[in-house]
Formats: C-alpha cells, structure tokens, sequence
C-alpha cells in the first residue's frame, strides 16, 4: 500500500487549537486581551436557535483568534460558522474533518462532504482507498450531482495516478450512472484515466448496459415534498409539494382498482407506504400495504403480509381512526376507537423475519368518539388524544400515560421535531409544543385569520427543511371551492408567517395525523 493509502489510527484524533495569524497584530489581538481581563464587558448575548455551546466557542475565537477543535464538537462548530459567515472557522472544520477521517468518521464524513467541500481539499486526496469508497457508496452523500463524485474520484487517482489506477474498476463499480446523461457517461468513458485502463471502460459499458437503476439518487440530490392525494387528478392522484421552492407537481398512477387508503408513512429509510383496506368480512378487515418506487415512478405491492383486524360483534372499521408510523425501522398499526361501543386502542408490529404481524399492548382510553394522533419521537411512539398523551415503550411493549394533561380540544394533527411535538387542534385556534424530556407544554401563538375563512378538518402539520408548516383547507362564503394556505412558523418572533403558496385549483387531503414528507428526485416524477 502506498504512503498515501495508509488508514489513520485513532490515537491520531485529538483535539487541536488553531490561531488566526490575523489576530496577532493589531486592534484584534488588543480586544482579546480586553475580554480575558474582563474590561468593557456589558453586553449579555441571549442565544436562540443556535447552540449555546458551539456559540460559546465562536465568541472566544472572534475575541481571541484561537480556535479550539474536536472530533466530537467540529460538525455543530461548522454549521454555527457557516450560518455566521466565519470562513476561518468553516475552512478550519473542514480541514480538521478531513485529516482525522477514518472508518467510524466516514459517516460524518460523507453526510458533509459537499457543505465541507472536501472534494477539493489536499486532505482529501490523502484518503485511503477503502475509506473512499466507503464515503462514495453511502445514499446519503450530500452532492448536488453525480458528476460531482465522478471528479472527486478523477482528482483522487490522478494525486497519485501509479499507485492508485488499478483501483479504477472497483471504485467505479460505486458510480450511479443511472444518475447520468448519456453525454456524461461517454466523457466518462473518453476521460484519459478511464481508456488507459480497460477495466474500467468494461465495467462502465457493462453498467450502462444492464443499468442500475436500484442505486437511489443522493440526499443532496433529493427535494423534500409533502405528499397529498388529488381528487382532480383521479382516483389515484397524488400531489408532491414543496411551498417553500414553488414547487407542486401532479401525477396519476392508473391502478386498476382504487385502494381505500386509510393512512400513509414515510419511513426513516425515505420508503412510502399507503395503507390499503378490502371490503371488511363479517368480522375480519384485512390491510394491505401499497409501496412506492421511487425509480420507477409507481405503487407496488409491498411485498408485506396483510393485517388481519378481529372485529368484536357489532364493530365497524370505518368508526376506527387508522395511523401507521415507523419506529426504529419497524411498522406499527394503530386503530383508535372513535366510535361510542368501545375506549380502546389496538396496536400491531410487523416482524420483517417472520412477515407477520404481531399484536402489541392495547391501551384502554377514558374517553370515547375523539380525534387522535399518534407519532414516533425519540425512541418512543406517542398518542395523544383531546384529553391525554401515551408513550409507548417498545422495549418493553408497554404503554405508560404521562402525568400532564393536554388542554387542546379535538387535537386533529401532531409532528415531532427533535424531542417536541406540536400539535393543534380542528380549527388552528390553539398550537401547542410538548417537550418530551420535561413532559411539560407550551402554548405557541395562534393564527390571524386573515378574513372571513372557516378551517376544515383536513388540515395538517408538516416539518419542511427542519421546519414548521401547516396546509390549512378553508372555505369562504365569498369564494367556491377550497381555499389553501401554507403558513411556516416562526419560532423567533413566535409568530405564523404566510408562505402565499399558490397550489394548483384541485382539491387535496391527507390522510394520518400529518402530511407525510418524503426526499424525493424530481426527474423520476
């Protein structure tokens, strides 16, 4: 192996302190000796949205220059100088990155590489061949475009072309050419390196001829988009938007037979499902799932066992309100009682080894004919209806009430953001944001209706770009049809802020407590 190609030990990540040579001389160095002797100092900073810490560290660079960095803090580190324009202290991280990279950094790595740019940094042709290929393989590679990773392999090999051509091949086997133009892939196949190495023109020609459409676009690649069922397009309709780049594209999928969809998810691995129902026996339903290609552009049988709902006489699933969420890449169905026979809540987990899906703890609620919403948020499922909120334990399929009631009426949508959950209720007369650590709430401004609209109860909250959304369906007697608006919350000013989004005039509505959202690659659509 050569010198180059050597893996870094883990002795080898440390902590280092680096010092701005600007800082040395002059009225900068001056005010550094100022705050450590504490003169002139009476100004208190109140931080917001930003970490405390990482905050911390950036103050004492600007007063000092020095800059103090760790393998454990440099991500954070980055984003705040990122977000405050502090290029010495971006370009600093990335180095830092870059240098100390190894096997269990790689995923910091590649989930950072284009915000990094450490494609065109020295320390990136110092990288091993295993840990570049470990880097370019991952989904999750945040690039904008698949030529992207073609030239940081180009610039790889060629800072050490002797040593490393004969690693082409198996690198470009990571390549996703089904990400390419067809102009792209012949540059590819004319570059130098490539038609000096007849590997690599076969393994590429082999590619492109059996295609390898199974290898999913990259994170950086992908656009967020909520998804919405649109009754104007047809019966299978669906509408993919995202407000916030003017964005709302439309497709139909010609499914022979219109599923009665009861919910829909998006899985943490970005997997679409849509929930199924066939017309209930005497007293048995059974659930299917309907999944997403994402490649393809159309639904698929899951290839998942149908759910198998026992009725109690005299029940009917239409009166149950169905919600299906992902935990820690498993499924679970919930059926809530809405009806007036019964208070209790069903629930089942699908066990991918057996394909089966087993019944977990039920939990009786004590109050009847309610809305409800039920999410995942850390690592535990919660359900909170008008009056109360559970937490369910999946370790220990257990379900524990928490001590502090809700004081939201009819509670119709609820999304987590981190460790908070927000939720509203049918009208959006009252927000509320549940910190799961304190079990504690907290009241969020409400919405200024901006004239005579009424909410419908297909309204729904949704996170976007780490944000906070809600689609409000309304209607006004001075206007025919629905009327919807987009509002983003403002958490700063604890005010919600009109996005004057303009959805195609059709009618939409979302199943489940929220609108799912999914990183989707356009050109599929």
């Amino acid at each position: 192996m050569a010198a180059a190609d050597k893996e870094p030990h883990a002795s080898t990540v440390r902590p280092r302190s680096y010092q701005d040579e600007s800082y040395l001389h002059g009225f900068l160095g001056t005010v550094g000796d100022l705050q450590k002797a504490g003169v002139l100092q009476d100004v208190v900073l109140e931080v917001e949205g930003l970490d405390e810490g990482m905050f911390g560290e950036i103050l004492s660079y600007i007063y000092s220059g020095t800059l103090h960095v760790s393998l454990d803090k440099v991500q954070r580190l980055y984003q705040a100088a990122d977000l405050l324009q502090l290029d010495y202290v971006r370009d600093t991280c990335s180095s830092y990155m870059v240098m100390n990279v190894e096997r269990s950094t790689c995923v910091d790595l590649y989930k950072f590489a284009d915000v990094f740019s450490v494609f065109s940094s020295e320390e990136f042709c110092s990288l091993s061949v295993n840990q570049l290929t470990e880097i370019i393989s991952h989904d999750e590679l945040d690039v904008k475009e698949e030529t992207t990773v073609c030239e940081a392999v180009v610039r790889w090999v060629q800072h050490s072309r002797e040593d490393r051509l004969h690693h082409l091949p198996s690198i470009l086997s990571h390549i996703r050419f089904n990400l390419l133009t067809s102009d792209d892939t012949a540059a590819i196949l004319e570059h130098p390196l490539v038609r000096e190495d007849p590997g690599s023109s076969e393994i590429i020609r082999n590619v492109v001829q059996k295609g390898n459409s199974s290898m999913k676009p990259r994170l950086g690649m992908t656009t967020e988009m909520a998804l919405l069922l649109d009754t104007d397009a047809g019966p299978d309709g669906f509408l993919f938007m995202n407000p916030r780049n003017e964005k709302y594209i439309s497709c139909s999928y010609g499914i022979n037979k219109l599923p009665l969809i009861t919910t829909m998810t998006v899985t943490s691995d970005n997997d679409i499902y849509i929930l199924e129902t066939d017309d209930p026996t005497e007293n048995e339903s059974k659930l299917s799932l309907l999944k997403y290609n994402h490649a393809e552009n159309v639904w698929e049988k899951a290839g998942i066992s149908s759910i198998s709902v026992l009725l109690e006489p005299g029940e009917d699933l239409s009166l149950y309100k169905e919600h299906l969420v992902e935990l820690d890449r498993v499924l679970y169905y919930i059926a809530a009682d809405q009806g007036e026979s019964s208070s209790m809540m069903r629930m089942k987990k699908y066990n991918q080894d057996t394909d089966q899906w087993q019944e977990c703890s039920r939990l009786r609620l004590s109050r009847r004919g309610c809305n409800s919403a039920a999410l995942p948020c850390g690592s535990h499922l919660y359900f909170l209806t008008s009056e109360e909120v559970h937490r369910y334990n999946p370790s220990k399929d257990r379900w524990s009430k928490r001590s502090r009631r809700l004081i939201i009426h009819n509670v119709c949508t609820a999304v987590a953001i981190g460790t908070e959950i927000f939720c509203t209720d049918v009208e959006f007369t009252h927000t509320m944001v549940y910190n799961t650590v304190s079990c504690r709430w907290l009241k969020l401004q409400g919405w200024q209706n901006p004239g005579n609209l009424q909410i419908d109860n297909d309204s729904r909250l949704f996170v976007l770009e780490n944000q906070l959304h809600i689609l409000l369906t309304c209607t006004s007697d001075s206007q025919e049809g629905y009327i919807y608006l987009v509002y983003v919350y403002d958490r700063s000013a604890d005010t919600w802020r009109d996005l004057k989004a303009t959805l195609p005039n059709k009618s939409y509505y979302a199943h489940g407590s929220q609108c799912p959202v999914a990183r989707i690659y356009l050109p599929y659509l």
